[in-house]
């Protein structure tokens, strides 16, 4: 198998389990899908296991890499802005979308029946869950917002402190190195776990689910291309100067990754080497890409949340005015952060909807699509996680134009960012390929 690129395995992992899924719902075999629904929930739940170490390891030693990056300061702010900016275009997309399509009208659902989800979203809520009462306990519930919040003061405090702080930073190094060696031994199964999601999803849902929703849906994956391959490749040329094609031939491993394991936080470690390898230099990338994998959401936190709004909105005959559109925008592009990387957006969505005093209840309705929507929204967020470090590095003149040309052609022996162990893309080896 290790002879097959990994893309081709995802795709074999990928055209099998719609295969299964099919098959195990038009013949009616629970036991088939029961067994797909395991492999797949298993291997998501290898990928949120390493979720809690790997955020405060990364974030840690990212923000104390920081110490020798020149102009530190202006580059995290510069990166704050532009996942700002990057964000709003892409909420705007949506609402153009949801203006154009209508996906609520028509569209007969038994609303009495809907209930809102077990976890909603409130500002008082954000703001209140920010801070941990037990920094313990926000590992142990696996908070990442919480989570990131303690590892930005501790990362910050052990930049300060300096020297004297070392032993404590070289701890989190080790750990985290020890984290992505593990979690890209998960990332090697992603073949045989695309295999039980799609499988799973395909037989779980259906069309006779899809079809009511099926205006939805397309509006959700439109969206979600033309802020993929419109507006990212749009801004890579007029903001960066860059070839689009390139960058997608380097970001597509992670983009891949992103679409079936659907965690922005499982797969960091595939986007921040497709990043360095984009020619980003590491030490920025080390800060930018973990930042952006816990609060740059432009499928779940933008594209997602307005559509579903406006769907929520005509479902329930209520009409939405300009002040609501402007809500919705700025809802997506300060309130991402409580996505927080993990699957799905279910709190960003009752949030947006809590905003706009629409029925939280109308997340319900979405609740049964959810993971064939998450797939295309979590590849969409991992690819602005991506852009973002690429454009700023080149507007400051430290991308490497010879590294972003080349990326994505390979060598004979060369593996890709999926393929390549941690510790060789660290330093800057390349594995060679197995006999």
């Amino acid at each position: 198998m290790r002879k097959i690129p990994f893309s081709v395995q995802i795709l074999l992992g990928l055209v099998l389990g719609v295969a299964l899924g099919f098959v195990a719902r038009a013949y009616e075999l629970s036991w088939l899908a029961g067994t797909l629904d395991t492999v797949g929930g298993v291997f998501v739940q290898l990928l949120k296991l390493a979720v809690p170490p790997l955020v405060f390891t990364a974030i840690v030693v990212s923000v104390v890499s920081l110490r020798g990056v020149a102009n530190a300061a202006r580059l995290a702010l510069k990166t704050l802005l532009w996942f700002g900016a990057t964000a709003l275009v892409a909420v705007s997309v949506g609402i153009g979308l949801g203006l154009l399509t209508d996906p609520g009208r028509g569209v007969t659902l038994d609303t009495a029946a809907a209930t809102a989800p077990k976890k909603t979203g409130s500002w008082t809520d954000f703001l209140t869950g920010i801070v941990p009462t037990n920094p313990v306990g926000a590992f142990v519930e696996g908070n990442v917002l919480q989570i990131v919040f303690l590892a930005l003061i501790v990362g910050a405090a052990a930049l300060l402190v300096g020297k004297a702080a070392e032993p404590f930073v070289e701890l989190n190094r080790a750990l985290l190195e020890i984290v992505q060696k593990a979690l890209w031994w998960v990332i090697r199964l992603a073949p045989i776990g695309t295999l039980g999601l799609i499988g799973n999803a395909v037989a779980s849902y259906g069309w006779d689910l899809l079809a009511p929703l099926a205006r939805f849906t397309t509006a959700v994956y439109v969206g979600c291309a033309i802020v993929l391959f419109a507006v990212y490749p749009l801004l890579l040329v007029a903001a960066g100067r860059l070839n689009p094609l390139r960058f997608f031939a380097g970001a597509w491993p992670a983009i891949e990754l992103a679409f079936v394991s659907r965690s922005s936080v499982g797969t960091m470690p595939v986007t921040q080497r497709s990043v360095e390898r984009l020619g980003v230099p590491r030490e920025y990338a080390s800060f930018a890409v973990p930042f952006g994998a816990t609060t740059k959401m432009d499928g779940c936190a933008a594209i997602y949340p307005a559509l579903a709004a406006i769907f929520v909105a005509q479902v329930f005959g209520v009409d939405l005015g300009f002040t609501d559109y402007l809500l919705i925008a700025f809802v997506s592009v300060v309130g991402s952060a409580a996505t927080a990387g993990l699957t799905g957006a279910i709190v960003m969505l009752t949030l947006t909807l809590s905003t706009l005093g629409l029925p939280l209840a109308g997340a319900g309705l979405l609740l049964a699509i959810d993971p064939i929507l998450d797939m295309v929204r979590t590849a969409t967020n991992v690819a602005g996680q991506a852009l973002v470090p690429t454009i700023v590095a080149a507007r400051e003149g430290t991308l490497d134009r010879a590294a972003y040309d080349s990326a994505g052609r390979r060598t004979p022996g060369e593996r890709t960012a999926v393929e390549r162990d941690p510790q060789d893309a660290r330093d800057g080896r390349l594995a060679p390929a197995p006999a």
